[in-house]
Order: C-alpha cells, then structure tokens, then sequence
C-alpha cells in the first residue's frame, strides 16, 4: 500500500479491494457483518435464544471479532498473546462494566457450566493432540527428551517457590496458583482444565483460580518471547552452546504429508474424543487421579503401541482441529465471561507476582538448558523447546517463541513440550495437590 499511494495511480482501486478482499473468520467482511450484526443486535435486545444455539452465536462472534483486534494489535499480538488474551479480558471486561446484558451472561454461562462445552472442547484437544503427533517424534526422541522436560518443572518450581518464599508468597500460591499453569501448556491444555482440577479438589469456583492463572500465562508468554530473543542472541555469541535449529545430533524429522479432511473420519473423532473422555471418567472412580490425566496416560500409551486404527487416528486429528480452529475463540469469550473475575484479576498483579512468573521462566530455561546438555542435546535449543514452550501459551506461543529464536524448525519438539508437557503438568497437579492440601 505504501508504494500505490506514492504513485500517481488512484488510491480507490486499491482500497476498494482491499475491502472486497477483507475478511474474518475466513468470510467476507460483508457477510460476517451481517451475522454479527443479527447476534449483537439479538443480544442487547434480549432475544438471544437459550441453550447452543445463542451461545454459540454469540461468542463465535465476539470470539473472532476480539480474537481479530489482538491478533492485529502490534504489542499484543507479539508478546501478550494476541486474540488470545483480547477475547478473554474483552468479554471479561464486558461483564464487569455491564456492556454485556445479564441474559446473556447468563445464555454464556449455563451453556459452559450445564452444557458442558468446556469438557467437549477439551476432550477433543486431548484425543486429537496426542493422537495426532507422529509416533516417530515420541519414540526417538521421547524418553531422552522427557528428562529435560521434568528439569524444566523441577526448575520453575524451585524457583518460583524461593523467590515467593522470600517475597511473602506462601509456596502453596507460588507453586500451584503461578509456576504449575505458566508450565501447562497454554489456556485450553493448561489453564481451562487446571482449573478444573484445582477446583475439584481445592474447593473454590473455577473462575477463582482462573482470574489468578490468567495473568500468570500472559506474563510467562512475554518472558518467554523476550528470553528466546536472549538465547539467539547467547547462541550467536557462543556457538559451541547451539545447534542452530538442530536439537539432537544425527536426528533429522521429515514431516508427513497430511491426509485430506474427512467429513466421516470427523465423526470418527466426535465418537473417540466423547469415549475417551467418559472412560477417563469411569476409571476416575477407582484411580485416585482426576479423568483428565487419566484420558492423557490412556491415549497416550494407545499412540505409543501403535494400536489404534490409522481411522481413528486421522479421524481425532481431525476433529481436534476442526474444534481448534473453529471454536478457541469462542471457547474463550466463554471463559472470559462464566470464569474470569476480573476484579480478581486486578488484585492479583503486584511487583512480587510479577517476579515470580519471571521466575518460572528462567527456571525453567535453566533446568531444561543445564540437563539438556547432559543428555546429548544442544543447551540452547534444549532450554528454547523443553524450556521456553513450556512456559509459553501453548500453540501460538510456540510461534512467537521459535520466530523470536529464529529456529522454526524446532516446532516438532516445541508441540511435544505444549502437549505432552502441558498433559505432564495436569498429572502432576493431580498427584501433588493433595501434599499441599
């Protein structure tokens, strides 16, 4: 655009499509307009229908119009998130300055509460992200790069737990409430279902722990994004510590081709993604661990055998990222709404909880950086991919962190560190809570 305009060339043509071209959703701005404009328009006069129909509506919305003004926001879409953190504190805000109609608040919240959409969602993450990596990844590389995983954890925890300590924060709220869902993989993998835990077995409403691990997730993806930054910078300084990109000797990844979309291997997916989660809870009532670390190890150990027919596998890959791409935003206009105090969240930031989450990160860079290289890895990519996309906001954090690494081609280890290190975390939470208790 800058060029046209210092030219002598009419700047209505360009403009003109531009706007034809525009769009949300991946729809024409045009049409998108108009069915935003029937769900606005139905929301503030009271006429949203109950149940899926209008929460769906609505915070489909809300979540790609939010989601967009992030995503297209320099500062915050580079270090805070993007649509991410604008569609939770957006429709957050909303309620809190009454800019929401309470019907609607409560359409929203009785369809993520009643209508259990929160545990769709997620059932559908777990089943299809841990289906849907390559078998390859876990099983060369898996067991080696577990071990500076869990320095990772033991890394962020010691050190959130003595800076809190010396700040006044009990280890309790250091550990659970800060280090535990800054290292858990992101909002829907981590901070969503953690909440759900701590919930169950902690006592309070999920939106309590999910106003204070909010703003620990946004904090440790700025960190994260700034310290990757640092380490490139490390590497070039110190190239005997890096690998330039490559994270094991004599390892090279070739990604497969994916298989085209199915609308009956989809249906597939719903079935072994809806399953998964009611056997996670069947097996709930005699393992003492919450169903969804149950759902985790289950499929997990089903993807490592090699048992599941190559259907299934396609078919949860699938649907997860159907459900990913389609419904996030919304899935977090829902959070915003039904479980984030923003009040609470107000209250939570200070200088000390900012130092803790800074000391999550760096915690975690040196566990996974310091083992890393024992077990044969390169530090610096070890503490970018077991360390830094531990400690960033899952899928789009991994982005950020490996663009401002410039070592994209880490991805394949950054995703086992957001989903099966997330799913690490969530076990962890469920073993080590009742210590705490």
């Amino acid at each position: 655009m800058v060029d046209v305009r210092q030219q002598d060339v009419p700047t209505e043509v360009p403009m003109k499509k531009d706007i034809a071209t525009f769009r949300i959703f991946d729809m024409p701005i045009l049409w998108f307009g108009i069915f935003a404009a029937v769900a606005i328009y139905a929301m503030y006069t009271e006429n949203l229908p109950a149940g899926i129909i209008g929460a769906l509506l609505i915070m489909m919305v809300l979540g790609e119009l939010l989601g967009w003004v992030g995503d297209h926001t320099p500062v915050v879409r580079t270090f805070l998130g993007g649509g991410a953190i604008v569609a939770i504190f957006g429709s957050a805000y909303m309620v809190y300055s009454g800019l929401m109609p309470e019907s609607t608040t409560i359409v929203i919240s009785e369809f993520m509460r009643g209508g259990d959409f929160l545990n769709f969602y997620i059932a559908a993450l777990i089943t299809g992200s841990i289906l849907g990596m390559e078998s390859k990844i876990l099983v060369k590389a898996g067991v080696r790069y577990a071990l500076p995983l869990l320095a990772a954890v033991a890394g962020a925890i010691a050190l959130a737990a003595l800076i809190g300590m010396i700040l006044g924060f009990s280890i309790q709220e250091a550990i659970l409430v800060i280090a535990m869902p800054i290292m858990g993989g992101g909002m829907g993998a981590g901070a969503v279902p953690m909440s759900q835990v701590y919930s169950e077995m902690l006592g309070n409403e999920p939106g309590y722990y999910l106003s204070i691990l909010v703003p620990a997730l946004a904090l440790g993806n700025v960190f994260a994004i700034v310290l990757a930054s640092i380490l490139n910078m490390v590497g070039n300084k110190y190239p005997n510590l890096t690998g330039n990109g490559q994270l094991i000797r004599n390892f090279h990844y070739e990604k497969k081709e994916a298989p085209a979309y199915s609308l009956s291997k989809m249906g597939i997916g719903v079935l072994a993604a809806v399953s998964f989660y009611v056997i996670g809870n069947l097996l709930g009532d005699f393992i003492p661990l919450h169903p969804y670390a149950i759902m985790i190890i289950l499929v997990a150990a089903l993807k490592v055998a090699n048992v599941m027919p190559e259907s299934i596998v396609e078919g949860a890959s699938q649907w997860y990222e159907f459900v990913a791409r389609n419904w996030t935003n919304a899935l977090l206009i829902g959070i915003g709404v039904a479980y984030t105090d923003l009040e609470a969240v107000l209250n939570a930031l200070s200088i000390a909880y900012v130092l803790i989450v800074l000391g999550v990160v760096l915690g975690a860079v040196i566990g996974a950086g310091v083992l890393g290289k024992f077990m044969g890895f390169y530090p610096i990519e070890a503490a970018i991919t077991a360390g830094l996309c531990m400690a960033n906001m899952g899928g789009t954090g991994d982005v950020a962190v490996l663009s401002a690494a410039r070592r994209m081609e880490l991805m394949p280890f950054a995703q086992i560190s957001s989903r099966l290190g997330g799913a690490l975390i969530l076990l962890l939470a469920s073993i080590f809570i009742p210590f705490f208790i």
